[in-house]
């Protein structure tokens, strides 16, 4: 079979949920012997298969068009790089095409007509952007289902400035029409909001989860865990990871302190919260626990480590797609509470692997974590469960395989692109 060829278009390689994702994808690609490369809005690797779409005057050139559609509320729609990317030798050479997140200001999707002339595209969900007017995520507004009229709440992220939701929408609907990418959804709850999407519904859809590498993503001693991040060894340690924990609210991080106080005030529990991060979380300094920040944690390795030091990981995000970090907890052995949203419930079995509550639902959310805290042979129990979960449903070599077998079919689909 010919060398196959794959580019990523992607925010970024390493900032991010969706950024992480991409590389993962393209990393396990890559271990297959596909030639696989990424287009990013921002490089955070030395990885010489990923290169910046834009740089120089070029990308200053992108800002200031960007910063003049957000004035005016048309949404990405002029980023002048993205009209060299056909000619990018990387684009010309690709088979395929693979979009993650294309938000983000450095990319417009204006051009996916013209890059699937000659290729299919394949566009991975890591939110529900594509399929409104201009939210990643709409809550629990619905008008996605019927042109995002009269948008409710235009400062959701990305926001706009006046209400064009619904002429973006109508201007998606034409570039989608003439695009017709393959939809890949990394979870049921996205998967059904493409199939019930007036712009993405129209397209075949796969369902491909998220992969984590269980060999890097293992259970390790707690204890020597504890010991590499300098972790006390007295008590439980509850783990909380968001890659932004200032001022993030789909991530629940304003639950976390109401959570804290109830374990600790509430249900008499001790034990030290352990955070993941970017930011000081100022919170943190008046809860009624030891609290250890971790920071940032840019590679797998420490964040394996991160994981294997807790006995629960925590997840009160409020919208969801199908999070890495629940994943990569539960390949590392931790059991996890989390709130009911979005494809969290893919992962998070209620009563096999952790506990889920209803969104929001802050006490129902303490009562679990508290009941796992309080039983240590029901935690150790549900970590095996969701370590075996992931090594069933969710590894990166089970999500490679699939994208090879949907490249291979799209491709001896198309006229002339057969790669057998």
């Amino acid at each position: 079979m010919a060398e196959l060829s794959v580019v990523h278009l992607c925010t970024a390689d390493r900032l991010g949920g969706a950024a992480r994702s991409a590389y993962k994808v393209h990393s396990g690609l890559r271990a297959r012997g596909v030639r696989s490369r990424m287009l990013v809005g921002t490089r955070v690797t030395n990885d010489p298969d990923v290169a910046p779409v834009a740089g120089g005057p070029r990308r200053w050139l992108d800002r200031m068009a960007v910063a003049a559609t957000d004035r005016l509320s048309w949404q990405y729609l002029y980023v002048p790089s993205s009209n060299r990317l056909p000619r990018h030798p990387w684009v010309s050479q690709a088979d395929v095409i693979q979009l993650y997140n294309t938000h983000g200001g450095y990319f417009s999707h204006r051009v996916l007509p013209r890059l699937a002339r000659d290729r299919p595209i394949v566009w991975r969900l890591s939110d529900m952007w594509a399929a409104t007017g201009h939210c990643a995520y709409s809550g629990a507004c619905e008008k996605w289902r019927s042109g995002c009229r009269g948008c409710p709440d235009l400062a959701t992220y990305p926001a706009i400035r006046r209400d064009t939701a619904a002429a973006l929408f109508r201007k998606k609907d034409r570039i989608y029409r003439e695009a017709r990418p393959h939809v890949v959804a990394p979870s049921t709850w996205i998967a059904q909001i493409a199939r019930e999407s007036p712009l993405l519904g129209r397209f075949e859809l796969s369902v491909i989860p998220n992969g984590v590498d269980a060999g890097v993503f293992r259970p390790v001693p707690r204890a020597v865990a504890r010991d590499l991040l300098g972790l006390p060894g007295d008590r439980p340690v509850v783990l909380f990871g968001a890659h932004i924990l200032d001022d993030n609210p789909r991530k629940g991080v304003e639950h976390v302190p109401e959570i804290v106080r109830r374990l600790s005030e509430q249900h008499g529990l001790e034990f030290t919260l352990a955070l993941l991060g970017e930011g000081r979380a100022a919170w943190a300094d008046a809860l009624p626990v030891p609290v250890v920040r971790l920071g940032f944690l840019a590679d797998d390795l420490s964040l394996a480590v991160a994981y294997a030091a807790a006995d629960l990981y925590i997840h009160p995000a409020t919208h969801e797609n199908l999070p890495n970090t629940i994943l990569e907890a539960a390949s590392c052995g931790v059991p996890i509470v989390a709130f009911d949203c979005g494809g969290v419930s893919d992962a998070v079995v209620d009563g096999a692997v952790g506990f889920l509550a209803d969104a929001a639902d802050v006490e129902g959310f303490a009562e679990a974590a508290a009941r796992l805290l309080r039983d240590r042979e029901l935690r150790e129990r549900f970590g095996r469960a969701a370590r075996e979960a992931v090594l069933e449903r969710f590894t990166l070599d089970r999500q490679t395989g699939d994208f090879l077998d949907l490249y291979r079919r799209l491709l001896a689909e198309a006229p002339g692109r057969d790669r057998s």
